[in-house]
């Protein structure tokens, strides 16, 4: 506990003891790129020396009127923003634009039926809000929009006016894909997705369900793929859609078994993420498949592990991503233009996909 003399310890006590306005004492832990690291230097060790804990946070906040802090507003569980390669690399990327800024970082998960997620999102000390592979129409994303700070929708709804938007193009880079698979010969295959809206739902999807589908990635990346692979089969193309609520091994492995076994006449898997893919490729082991010789298995995102298991599948700059957007957001104008940066996409070509073999 401190004592009553440290209690007294100010800004301007520490100015007093080095000689130095108060002023310059400030600057140190407000704007410290305005002093000499000799002079931070000095100061801190005054500070410390004399037992000041630092500024009061809520005077501090008073006499600002800034957190310094963003919020990160994801529909997935907190554990998931750590387990998951994708979702991690992207964190990673918003945590070192942080981190260069001296802003900290809010994580604002959302738990299914749990009001006291949108009421987190409503009491959150943060000056700006990212909200990342959120839904059309969200309740958190109209809850975030109607505090009317900056906010940056990631892998999001694209056409909200009073937004800045960070992604890809899902559509072109899965339609790249869809060119690539087809020019292998295949002419049936399945596609593996995770959740296309809010309502839960695992199995095969129809056209009403896809065209109920509320979540822009996943259904950007279904059609890109299916409609440019139905285009250049000239209509012969055949294609099977599957859905996972969630995006892990496990659900790819339950939905890849669900594609081999009612529609076993496929040559092909197509991933929406390469963690479904990686289940897809579990399966196709425990069945005896050989990969790509009787499946070719593509994926979604070029995740650490996805070069390690040789996983043909589209590359995109996630921890850039997460930079990118942190950035629009450290860095807003406050003149109510719209902005959009649509980060690039590749095809990386690796040992899971092949021609399609003839058969005797």
């Amino acid at each position: 506990m401190q004592s009553d003399a440290s209690k007294r310890i100010t800004l301007q006590s520490i100015a007093d003891a080095l000689g130095i306005s108060r002023t310059t004492v400030s600057n140190a832990y407000n704007r410290p790129e305005h002093l000499s690291p000799e002079l931070l230097d000095r100061v801190f060790r005054s500070a410390e020396e004399l037992g000041y804990p630092g500024p009061n946070p809520a005077a501090q906040k008073l006499r600002t009127g800034k957190n310094s802090a963003i919020g990160l507003v994801t529909t997935d569980s907190l554990p998931y923003a750590f387990f998951d390669e994708a979702a991690a690399s992207f964190l990673q990327g918003v945590a070192l634009a942080c981190e260069r800024a001296a802003t900290s970082l809010l994580l604002m998960p959302l738990v299914e039926g749990d009001a006291r997620s949108l009421n987190q999102i409503n009491l959150a000390a943060v000056d700006a809000v990212i909200c990342y592979s959120i839904s059309d129409k969200h309740p958190a994303l109209e809850a975030v929009l109607q505090r009317r700070k900056p906010v940056v929708i990631v892998d999001g709804p694209r056409d909200v006016l009073t937004a800045d938007w960070v992604g890809v193009d899902q559509t072109a880079a899965s339609a790249e894909t869809a060119r690539y698979i087809a020019s292998l010969g295949h002419t049936e295959v399945g596609v593996l997705c995770h959740r296309l809206a809010d309502e839960r739902f695992d199995g095969h999807v129809d056209d009403a369900r896809l065209a109920r589908a509320t979540y822009p990635v996943q259904r950007e990346r279904v059609r890109g793929f299916r409609d440019e692979f139905i285009r250049v089969t000239e209509g012969r193309g055949i294609v099977h859609v599957t859905e996972q609520v969630v995006s892990d091994i496990e659900s790819g492995s339950a939905g890849g078994e669900a594609i081999l076994r009612d529609f076993p006449q496929v040559t092909a898997i197509v991933c929406t993420c390469d963690a479904l893919a990686k289940g897809v490729l579990s399966v196709a082991a425990r069945r005896g498949l050989r990969v790509p010789e009787d499946l070719s298995v593509t994926g979604f995102d070029d995740i650490p592990s996805a070069e390690k298991a040789g996983l043909t599948t589209v590359w995109q700059p996630m921890v850039d991503k997460g930079k990118v957007a942190a950035e629009m957001l450290l860095g807003h104008s406050g003149n109510g233009d719209k902005r959009e940066h649509c980060l690039p996409t590749r095809l990386i070509i690796r040992n899971t996909t092949a021609h399609v073999l003839k058969k005797n």
